[in-house]
Order: structure tokens, then sequence, then C-alpha cells
């Protein structure tokens, strides 16, 4: 049910790995409020669409989750994808860059954490100049929108901004509590209306956070061979996270 497919791809400049995580896909996206965001993501594993799009949005909203959800479709569909993150406290060397032209998708993840980075502005300008010569789609994904990210390079600013940029909305709470039920219900779970009452008032109005409990919830109905009811969510909570 869970578990990380790999799928080996080869540039002409250095070998690279694709990873994707099988249960971060569109099936599993609770699309509620983003429905628009979806379609031009679907659109573009299809290698049609946009050739450049920029999401943004608070953690949680689901923006890593898409961009792993738009390569997998593209790899399905035999297109060539790439996706990379770029994490807070260790950016790769930035010759990661140079092997990915001539990809069919590139997604790349957590954006705002290249800004003041010089190294790293120069050479996300430089790759974005060779790789949309090229006519290929680009997904973009960070926090706030390309003119809040503070780039030191304003010419990379402007390009960010040539694409079409959407907002990934915040769920409602009642909206939370569903795509939980959705992302349990493609893990196998099933979690029904009075187990997702019972979270909702009791444990988090945190989407991340919701996410964490998943393999725990997985875990402890593999390990007891029991169903979700609300007593036994409430044996998991009280002995997982006691108060």
């Amino acid at each position: 049910m869970s578990g990380t497919l790999e799928k080996p791809i080869m540039s002409e400049q250095f070998p690279l790995e694709f990873n994707y995580n099988a249960e971060q896909s569109f099936s599993s996206f609770y699309t509620s409020c983003n429905k628009e965001a979806v379609k031009h993501l679907t659109d573009i594993a299809n290698n049609q669409g946009e050739h450049q799009l920029f999401l943004w949005g608070d953690k949680g909203t689901g923006k890593s989750h898409l961009l792993h959800a738009c390569c997998q479709a593209a790899h399905q569909n035999k297109f060539t994808a790439f996706y990379l993150n770029l994490p807070e406290n260790d950016l790769p060397d930035t010759s990661i860059l140079e092997g990915l032209d001539d990809f069919d998708l590139i997604c790349i993840d957590n954006l705002q954490h290249c800004a003041s980075h010089k190294s790293w502005e120069l050479a996300l300008f430089n790759f974005y100049n060779r790789y949309r010569d090229n006519n290929k789609h680009l997904v973009l994904s960070a926090n706030v929108r390309p003119n809040d990210l503070k780039l030191q390079l304003p010419d990379l600013t402007t390009r960010l901004n040539w694409g079409l940029t959407l907002k990934l909305q915040e769920l409602s709470d009642s909206d939370m509590i569903a795509a939980f039920t959705c992302k349990a219900k493609y893990l196998g779970l099933e979690i029904s209306p009075k187990v997702g009452e019972f979270i909702q008032k009791n444990y988090t109005h945190n989407l991340p956070a919701l996410w964490d409990l998943l393999p725990e919830l997985e875990q402890a109905t593999l390990v007891a061979k029991r169903k979700l009811s609300v007593p036994f969510i409430k044996q998991i909570l009280a002995e997982q996270h006691p108060a």
C-alpha cells in the first residue's frame, strides 16, 4: 500500500534516479477547491496545456503531493519527468540542473529555499532559459507568489512570472477530514463518518499532522487486526499521542 517506486532515468550528461511516492497520485489527492490546479497539472502530465505553471500556498496545501502526482502521471503516459526538491538547509550542487534539459517535464519544489543563494539563483536562471527554449513543461512551487520570493536576481523573478500562477487554497475543517478520509481509503483504511468527526473534534486541524497520523493508524490496524472505530481511535491516540 505504501512505498516508493523507482525508475532510473539517464541524461546525456550524467545518470539521474527519479523517485516518486506511489501514494502521492492524483487519485489520492482530495481536489475540492483546487480543481483548476489539478486540471492544469493533468494536462501537463499529458504533454499538453501550460508550458509553465507556478503553484504557491501555505504548508500542507498539497504542493509536493501534486508535483509528485504530475511526474508519476507523466511517466505513466510515457513521458520523461524529473522531480527536484530544494531543501531548506542542504541545497544540492547546482550541477544537478545540467542534466535535466532533455526531460519532457521538470517539477521543482520549494523554490523559496533558493532565495538569497546567488549561485542557485543564477543556475536556475540559466537553466530556465535553456529549458524554455526547448518548449518543454516546467512546474514550480513555493510558499509565496514569485514576486514575494525576495530573489536577488530580478530577471529570474521576471521569468517566474511568465507562466500561469495559481494559489492552492487551504481546506476548510470539513474538507480537511474529507481529504483525510479520501487518502485513508486509498491506503485501504475505512474512516467512518463517526471516526472522522471524532478526529476532527479531538485531534488536530492541521493537515500535515493528519497525514503523519495515517501510517500510525495503518500500523495499529494491522497489528491489532481491528477496524477503526471511535474507541480504537481513542486508544491509539492515548498510546501514541498522550496529552
